[in-house]
């Protein structure tokens, strides 16, 4: 297990390309509107246990078919960021549900290996544009709300995004200690 693990952190990474449309600053804080393409992810999702209590076990999970636990036993690399969707309550509370995807690696897009985890799927999402909040430091439940909400500030009642979902992605291994790279993601809604 440590070398699945080990393998899908420390192997082959690269970034998931994006086209940057814009970027913009308000009060001291910049936030970009990027274009990500169409593309195949690894997801699991949960429901009924709190965001803390349960990314951990799913991004481990993830990880552990990325590595090689898949029916091939091709270690992927893995393709950051990590990106977990979350569906707000009114109150700005996490629900308890939510879901967790790794792009799979380029190389491996058009065919990606099995899972062997029945609790883990492919699939394919659509392209999306987002508009994109960079923070550091290590990242729970309550540091994603707040810029969640620093980010909904910033961009007004106006801005055209959807409410009722948003990603938290992280970018790092979690045992990096310093320059850690999170970030928040509104999904734009489409004309």
């Amino acid at each position: 297990m440590f070398n699945m693990l080990k393998n899908s952190l420390f192997g082959n990474t690269e970034d998931t390309e994006y086209k940057l449309l814009s970027s913009e600053t308000k009060n001291g804080v910049s936030y970009e509107v990027r274009r990500y393409d169409a593309a195949k992810y690894a997801s699991i999702s949960s429901e009924g246990r709190t965001y803390d209590q349960v990314t951990g076990e799913l991004v481990r999970k993830l990880l552990m078919y990325i590595g090689g636990s898949n029916e091939q036993g091709e270690a992927m690399g893995i393709a950051f960021p990590i990106i977990i969707t979350v569906y707000p309550r009114n109150d700005g509370v996490l629900s308890r549900r939510l879901a967790v995807g790794i792009r799979i690696p380029s190389m491996y897009q058009q065919s990606p290996p099995a899972p062997t985890d029945e609790a883990i799927s492919i699939e394919e999402r659509p392209g999306m544009t987002v508009y994109t909040l960079q923070f550091g430091g290590f990242a729970g439940e309550s540091e994603f709300r707040a810029e969640a909400s620093r980010l909904t500030r910033m961009l007004g009642e106006t801005a055209p995004f959807q409410r009722k979902q948003y990603f938290c992605c992280s970018y790092d291994p979690p045992l990096k200690p310093y320059g850690r790279r999170n970030e928040v993601w509104f999904l734009q809604e489409e004309p």
